[in-house]
């Protein structure tokens, strides 16, 4: 059985999808998502193994991926890369801003090199592999961005060196969409939620506990799907969203409508959680709340 997307057989054939932080989490199923679909996806992050393991997956399931090696956060590396991959694969149809990384510790604890590390990786990554993107190729051909940011709108307690990072790549977003629409590229974002992805395991287990809990401030009370920030990012991605841009969906199970004016009801329901990704793998952090 294959990856079961909600979009229909073929939606980007022809396409060359670039997926940062391809090799795991959120990014490893938006490109195996994109892969079903039928664009070539070049999967990019630090680690060559986690990266192959991702094109292994894909190329065993039938699609069509190829793996880079890239710090971000290296301006000369990006450049180079961007260039790699349109002579490789001949073209860039669309970009999913999705590598990055944080560390949990409270604002005043939080050195100028820890900082800067957060939000190098977060919004000046972000930026540089849309701006090469965009003058590489984009620029004369047109093309489609989607940042991922994250429920940041409120404020994130023991993160806010993410919290401002993904804030600035929200602006950026907004700012990017204003500016290349001429060049026909539309620029988008989605902010995930509480996601049970497997970046969760990457936190102190007393850390992980705490976000395990987290679902009782979520409306729909449960963590969401990979599969369901994938589908979003598809959307953006496609020709349905040929007139958005700027915008940024949360995908968030209405967290961000959680602000004490009354707790969310308990009781039973039905969990109608999206999960297309045959190769998910439900974090441990959360296997015994399950």
């Amino acid at each position: 059985m294959g990856y079961r997307s909600i979009f229909r057989d073929g939606a980007f054939d022809g396409r060359v999808v670039i997926v940062t932080g391809g090799g795991s989490g959120m990014g490893r199923c938006t490109a195996h998502e994109l892969s079903a679909l039928g664009a070539t996806v070049a999967v990019v992050g630090r680690t060559l193994e986690t990266l192959e393991q991702t094109v292994a997956e894909i190329t065993e399931d039938g699609g069509k991926a190829r793996a880079w090696t890239a710090d971000i956060r290296d301006e000369e590396r990006v450049r180079a890369m961007v260039g790699e991959i349109i002579r490789d694969l001949g073209r860039i149809d669309g970009l999913v801003n999705n590598a990055g990384g944080q560390f949990s510790a409270k604002l005043k604890d939080i050195s100028v090199r820890g900082w800067d590390a957060v939000v190098r990786n977060n919004l000046t990554g972000g930026f540089l592999m849309m701006r090469e993107v965009y003058t590489q190729w984009m620029e004369r051909h047109g093309g489609a961005i989607v940042n991922i940011t994250a429920d940041f709108r409120s404020g994130i307690p023991d993160m806010g060196h993410s919290s401002a990072a993904r804030a600035g790549m929200d602006n950026l977003t907004k700012t990017a969409a204003l500016e290349w629409a001429h060049s026909n590229v539309r620029v988008n974002a989605v902010a995930p939620g509480w996601v049970a992805s497997s970046g969760y395991e990457k936190y102190p287990e007393e850390v992980a506990a705490e976000i395990a809990g987290r679902s009782k401030f979520v409306p729909m009370r449960r963590h969401g799907t990979e599969a369901e920030v994938s589908a979003a990012v598809c959307f953006l991605l496609s020709d349905a969203a040929a007139f958005i841009t700027g915008e940024s969906i949360g995908v968030d199970g209405g967290a961000p409508l959680e602000r004490g004016f009354r707790p969310s009801e308990e009781g039973p329901r039905e969990d109608r959680s999206w999960q297309g990704f045959h190769r998910y793998r439900l974090p441990k952090t959360l296997k015994d709340k399950s």
